[in-house]
């Protein structure tokens, strides 16, 4: 039905475009309405019926499923809408991990096999493997082992995953995780090159099946069994009572420690349940919980050691919102340990229509509370902060499973290396997300074309033949509303892509032999998202891409795109904008958009490059037109300059707005940083490069939030009180010995000077004593700051910032 409703949608918003298109090249404004027009042609009409006749079809089988509620009493199931109930927590608060409880003795255990003494004279591995069943804490186990400073101290080179380095001679500790294959062909193919490794090295193996640790000719067998239920309820209580008053806890706790002897021993269904019980307030609720009809599936389901699991993760999941766990079951088309970005999972949400804009805030702002919820149930794990998607993060083996499990064939990872054609063929039909991992030397499946429904396709692979596979696939995919083709080989995208109608997210992401996109691209009037970063040979974007009027992430960073096509002004609904590039005039500047159509851009958040300042023909008045000062949501900005020159007008009229976090000017050729700069209360970054004409900062350290310094080749001759913000007669209470009133960079964690050849100011006092040297390498350095952890860098500048 969604597919009807948006090509009725799409059809309508093509024939306006269109329309508004013919007016601005028309003397006579031509009004017509789109079902009663005259002007309407034959083609449109016909596309009006067929569409009808979809729509009275879908009609059809909504009356059937409502009829057959009413038969046989279905009532509609409303979930608890956790998100306006309960606060959503902020995303450092599930970023910290419990800590592992009830191991003790198994990580002793282990580290002994690890560092000590070869049982097998003979040999130069040992393969220890840890068995057990999925969810018990193997692999908390490896990484608890992996991560402790006696094995650090023990081994010259650790590996979780397989590296190219070399490993000749040296003791070595290899960790596989999580493994099932039990191919002794695979095993016999990886010995040979470990072989050169020193005595002492060890291979720690985590898998669920005996025969894996038969296979690899396991030195040391180590079954990790069940926890108590004391600990279980530990690591139970430790999640769910996060928070909670003294008074909540003795009312709740005889509760919670029934619902813990649930777990089975299992410590990742303690961290599930206690993740559930968290938002639960009333005694009622815990009840409900303890009571629930789900428990009785482990007397049904008793042969099925492995998936009672499931049933802690199934009241967690039947208790999110129908929304949140449309949202968790999408992630059931990535591959097992795949890591995923925050951003990008939430953008691929939208484009499947999950979210909606609320009152309270954008789309992104709702899928951000989705990602919270879900990592605050331990649905998600694993998590590392990432600049550029926000965090990273991954889904345990045992979630995923359960994920695959509740989706049934909707969602479907394919690994061609492994999978005959006919199995796809039969599986392909009914799924709705796929996704497919090919080598280099398998062709791309025809099998494919049959998924008429999928709506989304990621393709991990580097065989050239893909981009001959791509009309073909756009021909037969119509209803494909993501397409994952990054870090491919393609050289094009076909025309033929504008026959993907529904269309809303295109990652083209490291394909860096893509040289160009068809101007086609632009009919993709539904387009939310376009990622081409690192495309270094893409010069170019399509001329017309302000007809893509709903994209809101335009990602170019890293990508050989020279500059941005006129007419981006249009995009008004735009909230990525990662590089604007200043057209360098040349054959390329009747077609480049200039800074003034930002102007209305103002949902534009996140980072912002603006590159090739003054390289260009663009004036005070273009950057004064641009108004950065109203992009509120705009957290990163950094001003990259071409031309050593005095560009004080133009930098003073690229005032950003005050809420700013980081900023970054490189190039700059005036004499005086912009006034603007001491209004940036909130700044935690700031960092001046290459501006070679400065002789003088402002008072940066009365900037209040400041966490990070870093010049880089400036002609400043003085790093004094009016740098640190001291004012005079503080300077001469110093002196006398005196305290003084104002601390200098009361937050500054990191300052690093690079470069600075024309320092002359050799002493300044502010509770402390500093030094400078009149050479480019700055010495015995210190600053007055309030934390004692600021971290002082000296010297040549590294060649990546």
């Amino acid at each position: 039905m969604d597919d009807v409703l948006d090509e009725w949608s799409t059809a309508i918003l093509r024939w306006k475009m269109e329309e508004a298109e013919e007016n601005t090249h028309s003397r006579q404004k031509i009004r017509c309405s789109f079902l009663g027009s005259p002007c309407f042609c034959f083609n449109q009409v016909v596309r009006r019926r067929d569409i009808a006749l979809k729509i009275k079809e879908v009609s059809e089988k909504v009356d059937d499923i409502a009829k057959e509620r009413a038969k046989y009493g279905f009532d509609l199931y409303k979930a608890t809408d956790e998100l306006q109930r309960r606060p959503t927590r902020t995303s450092t608060s599930f970023v910290d991990e419990s800590s592992v409880i009830g191991r003790d003795g198994e990580k002793k255990t282990v580290l002994s096999k690890l560092v000590g003494e070869s049982s097998q004279e003979a040999r130069d591995v040992d393969v220890i493997s840890l068995v057990g069943l999925g969810g018990i804490g193997k692999s908390t186990l490896a990484q608890l082992a992996f991560n402790d400073a006696e094995v650090t101290a023990h081994f010259e080179k650790k590996i979780w995953v397989w590296v190219s380095e070399s490993i000749t001679g040296k003791r070595l500790l290899l960790v596989l995780d999580d493994v099932w294959t039990e191919n002794h062909e695979q095993w016999e193919k990886l010995k040979p090159s470990l072989t050169g490794c020193a005595r002492g090295s060890r291979i720690l193996v985590t898998t669920r099946k005996d025969a894996v640790a038969t296979m690899m000719g396991t030195t040391h067998r180590i079954n990790i069994e069940k926890l108590s239920d004391e600990i279980c309820r530990s690591i139970f209580n430790h999640v769910a009572f996060q928070e909670r008053s003294e008074d909540e806890r003795e009312r709740l706790t005889d509760i919670g420690d029934k619902i813990a002897n649930k777990c089975k021993g299992l410590p990742l269904a303690a961290k599930v349940l206690g993740g559930l019980m968290q938002s639960k307030r009333t005694r009622e609720e815990w009840e409900r919980v303890l009571s629930s009809e789900l428990w009785r599936l482990d007397e049904v389901d008793r042969d099925q050691v492995e998936r009672r699991i499931f049933l802690p993760l199934l009241l967690s999941y039947y208790d999110l919102h129908y929304v949140v766990r449309r949202c968790f079951l999408y992630c059931a088309m990535f591959p097992k340990d795949y890591e995923m970005g925050k951003y990008e999972l939430v953008k691929m949400w939208i484009a499947q229509g999950y979210l909606k804009e609320t009152s309270g805030g954008d789309m992104e702002l709702v899928g951000e509370q989705y990602f919270q919820v879900l990592a605050a149930r331990s649905f998600f794990q694993d998590f590392e902060t990432d600049e550029g998607e926000g965090m990273k993060f991954k889904m345990h083996d045992i979630v995923h499973d359960f994920a695959q499990y509740m989706t049934k064939n909707e969602c479907l990872t394919v690994d061609v290396n492994t999978l005959r054609e006919a199995t796809v063929d039969t599986s392909i039909e009914r799924v709705r997300h796929l996704s497919m991992m090919l080598s280099e030397e398998t062709s791309f499946p025809k099998s494919i074309h049959k998924a008429k429904g999928l709506r989304s396709l990621l393709i991990d692979t580097r065989d050239p033949s893909l981009g001959a596979a791509l009309p073909d696939l756009f021909k037969h995919l119509t209803c494909i509303r993501l397409l994952n083709l990054s870090g491919s080989s393609i050289k094009e995208i076909p025309n033929e892509v504008w026959k993907l109608i529904h269309l809303r997210h295109l990652n083209l992401a490291y394909c860096r032999e893509l040289v160009s996109l068809p101007e086609t691209m632009c009919d993709l009037c539904n387009l939310q998202s376009l990622d081409v970063t690192w495309c270094h040979c893409l010069k170019e974007l399509p001329k017309a891409i302000g007809k893509l009027i709903k994209l809101r992430h335009l990602r170019i960073y890293a990508s050989g795109v020279a500059f941005i096509p006129k007419g981006i002004e249009r995009i008004t609904c735009l909230r990525t904008l990662d590089v604007f590039t200043v057209c360098g005039g040349g054959e390329n500047e009747s077609k480049a958009a200039n800074l003034r159509e930002l102007k209305n851009l103002n949902h534009i958040g996140g980072s912002l490059n603006i590159q090739n300042l003054g390289g260009g023909k663009e004036d005070a008045s273009d950057a004064a037109e641009a108004q950065l000062k109203n992009k509120k949501r705009l957290l990163r900005l950094l001003l990259d300059f071409n031309h050593n020159q005095d560009n004080g007008i133009l930098i003073e009229a690229l005032r950003p707005p005050s809420d700013l976090e980081s900023l970054i000017i490189r190039g700059y050729g005036g004499l005086d940083l912009p006034n603007w700069m001491m209004t940036l209360t909130r700044l935690q970054v700031l960092t001046l490069r290459i501006c070679e004409n400065v002789e003088v900062l402002p008072p940066l350290g009365r900037l209040p939030n400041l966490e990070s310094l870093l010049l880089i080749s400036l002609k400043v001759r003085r790093l004094d009180g009016g740098f640190l913000g001291i004012e005079k007669d503080e300077n001469a209470s110093i002196n006398e010995g005196e305290i003084a009133r104002v601390t200098a960079f009361p937050k500054l964690k990191t300052l690093s000077f690079w470069h600075l050849k024309e320092v002359e100011e050799r002493r300044c006092q502010h509770n402390f004593n500093t030094h400078y040297a009149t050479t480019s390498r700055v010495e015995n350095y210190e600053l007055p700051v309030a934390e004692s952890s600021t971290r002082l860098c000296f010297g040549s500048a590294p060649t990546d910032i």
